[in-house]
């Protein structure tokens, strides 16, 4: 039985450092747009997200990442039915069990 390689754990914080240069590059280029273009005194300060906000996105966008790749395993592997659920427990993904009625 073939497994799959270990994904690094860094990986985590490489997309959130990428996301954060994106940001920056973003806001930047957003306020040399602003420079050249005459009237447009818009401040960046209310339109600019926290960092507590990016994280948070990248942190949504990592385990909605992780849920697929979970379901994908989970349906190429099993027979069974499973769902992208939020758990209190950290689970990813959870089985979905039939109803089968009783024969009479």
């Amino acid at each position: 039985m073939a497994t799959s390689p270990p994904v690094p754990g860094f990986q985590n914080k490489t997309r959130v450092a990428i996301l954060a240069e994106l940001d920056k590059e973003k806001r930047r280029l957003l306020q040399s747009q602003s420079m050249n273009s005459p009237g447009a005194n818009i401040p960046l300060a209310s339109s600019r997200p926290s960092l507590k906000e990016v994280r948070d996105s990248a942190e949504q966008q990592h385990i909605a990442a992780q849920q697929k790749a979970a379901l994908q395993h989970a349906h190429g592997h099993s027979s069974g039915f499973f769902i992208t659920q939020d758990s209190s427990f950290g689970n990813l993904i959870l089985p979905v069990l039939p109803r089968l009625e009783p024969e009479l």
